[in-house]
């Protein structure tokens, strides 16, 4: 594959335009939820057409603005190409919005793949999350991150939290909700959380929850049988916000299997500490 270089910035913005008119989509819905056709795809796995027009707008300008990258979308699939690939959750707390509970978002990232260049002249060893945008549009939140570059809330920019140890934390997980098949693995990490930290937080959208590691409001995060796509924008603002966020089998250069781990240098090792002894290898 030769290398190429990838415009970030003008990825970025391509991002940030679909994030907003996938945003408008949903709060047009939210208002007249009656009215929502849902589909089940699996038991407590809802999907509506307001994720589906969400996602196709998205899907449009990213396809008219950055023609040479991939799309791997939740609702539509799509494939990866060489160079890099954009990850696109476009309602991240589906079953929330559906409730009228104000605690969605709409998720895009991009995925550089080994061999491009972003920054320098040196090509990627490894898939690397390069460009992370969350859009809370009941709170009118936009999180932004950029690889090397920094993370950034309404263009101000955000750093995780500086607490010392979990002892000292609020955390931020996701309960099994459709796949119980690592229920085992998890039980016991949450049950050592609500004894070891300040607070547990379950609010149901893995994007927001990652995006407020990013911005202090969490101290540490994790989740199990998510999606990449739940967990990709998320990453770039946590990692780039000077924090930690990684793989929990430590096999991936990022959390593409959706168990994933995060928070501040202090408390994601304590946190990975804490979650590894009730792991079964995979």
């Amino acid at each position: 594959m030769q290398s190429l270089r990838l415009p970030l910035s003008e990825c970025l913005d391509a991002a940030v335009t679909a994030a907003h008119a996938a945003a408008a989509i949903l709060q047009s819905y939210a208002h007249n939820r009656g009215d929502l056709v849902i589909d089940t795809k699996v038991r407590n796995d809802l999907v509506s057409q307001a994720d589906r027009e969400a996602e196709q707008a998205i899907i449009d300008i990213l396809l008219e603005r950055t023609p040479q990258l991939g799309i791997v979308a939740e609702e539509s699939g799509g494939k990866a190409s060489e160079i890099a690939t954009w990850y696109i959750d476009p309602l991240d707390g589906t079953t929330n919005f559906l409730h009228g509970i104000p605690q969605y978002a709409v998720s895009i990232a991009l995925i550089a793949h080994a061999g491009a260049k972003v920054s320098g002249d040196k090509p990627l060893e490894v898939d690397t999350p390069v460009i992370g945008v969350v859009y809370d549009p009941n709170r009118e939140e936009l999180f932004t991150g950029l690889h090397e570059i920094g993370a950034w809330l309404n263009g101000r920019r955000i750093q995780c939290s500086r607490a010392a140890n979990l002892a000292e934390s609020v955390v931020g997980t996701g309960f099994p909700f459709r796949d119980f098949s690592f229920a085992d693995e998890y039980m016991p990490t949450l049950h050592h959380a609500i004894t070891h930290t300040r607070g547990v937080r379950r609010h149901g959208a893995a994007a927001l929850d990652l995006a407020w590691v990013a911005c202090g409001r969490y101290d540490a995060y994790w989740e199990m049988g998510l999606a990449p796509w739940d967990v990709a924008a998320g990453t770039v603002l946590v990692r780039e916000a000077g924090g930690i966020c990684e793989d929990i089998f430590h096999k991936d250069s990022w959390p593409i299997g959706g168990y994933v781990y995060a928070g501040n240098e202090h408390t994601a090792p304590e946190l990975d500490a804490m979650i590894q002894p009730h792991m079964k290898p995979r």
